[in-house]
């Protein structure tokens, strides 16, 4: 077996690893920082490159009831909250940023990967996927526009169209690659990229959890505080969804929205919002990492359940 199937036949377990390993050695994880923006540009050409245009465009032909669906998770929910954090006064708070910028994020781009891994059909995270992602830079508009921490119109402005650009051209370059001399991905094909992805996710959860491994040693009371509500904002979703959707979604297709709604790609505003506002949040975004990489083996049970 070559090292990348062998990577994409043991990702979760590789996922899993890089948890302890970026706690248990600071330096290595402080020296990959720095490439977390590139890390995730790098992960959506490599999700783009997996579905192809076709594909996409296949799954956007579908997406009449995943739209509003998407819309819920982009911009319903995450201005819920903010408005919530405003009547209290708190709408300034490290705690609030995290949880509106996190729900204001698409689907993480191994959602499907994740919806299999559970036993769920991978089908309909992936249309939440690619319609979250492509209308993510109008999504956020109305979420940035309400949080004054990002400061003023044109430095809002300047940060979605930045996202906008790395989405573009992360995106065109692998359709590009998909149009010609990759036309038809292989099985082959397709584990190689898969066993990429596991890496480069793994590298970068690495230079995500940068901030954990310190804050165990010097703030462990603080680093409860976040991982709890990294928890929360993680798998509170997943079991919502799971709850409301009983009866009412297909057993198959309710794993693939609650997955969706819960792991959510945050990290990709490392790439358009100012370093010194997510500075603030990367002890959160490290916490966020673990129910997202444990997801699997912590809802599997519940998702067993639903079928």
């Amino acid at each position: 077996m070559s090292p990348l199937a062998f990577c994409a036949r043991n990702g979760r377990w590789l996922l899993v690893a890089g948890l302890p390993v970026a706690i248990a050695i600071p330096p290595l994880a402080i020296a990959i920082r720095p490439l977390l923006p590139e890390l995730v540009a790098l992960m959506l050409f490599l999700a783009a490159l997996r579905i192809g245009p076709r594909r996409a465009v296949g799954a956007l032909h579908e997406l009449r009831g995943t739209a509003l669906l998407a819309l819920c998770f982009q911009v319903a929910m995450p201005l819920t909250m903010l408005a919530l954090f405003a009547l209290a006064g708190v709408e300034t708070h490290p705690a609030a940023l995290a949880l509106v910028l996190g729900w204001s994020a698409s689907p993480i781009a191994g959602s499907p990967n994740l919806t299999l891994m559970v036993g769920g059909d991978p089908a309909p995270s992936l249309r939440l996927l690619i319609f979250g992602t492509a209308v993510l830079p109008l999504t956020v508009v109305p979420v940035f526009w309400g949080l004054p921490v990002l400061g003023s119109a044109e430095a809002v402005t300047a940060s979605v169209l930045k996202l906008l650009a790395t989405i573009g051209l992360a995106a065109g370059l692998a359709f590009a690659l998909r149009t010609w001399p990759l036309r038809e991905l292989t099985d082959k094909g397709r584990t190689r990229i898969d066993g990429l992805s596991a890496i480069t996710m793994t590298v970068m959860v690495l230079g995500l959890m940068s901030e954990v491994g310190p804050a165990l040693i010097h703030r462990p009371v603080e680093l409860a505080g976040w991982m709890a509500l990294a928890l929360a904002a993680n798998l509170g979703p997943q079991l919502t969804l799971a709850w409301l959707g009983r009866g009412k979604v297909a057993p198959a297709t309710l794993p693939a929205l609650a997955i969706s709604a819960g792991n959510r790609n945050i990290a990709l505003f490392l790439v358009a919002l100012p370093p010194q506002v997510m500075d603030t949040l990367l002890l959160f975004i490290g916490c966020y990492q673990v129910p997202m990489y444990l997801t699997p083996l912590i809802m599997q049970r519940v998702y067993r359940q639903e079928r």
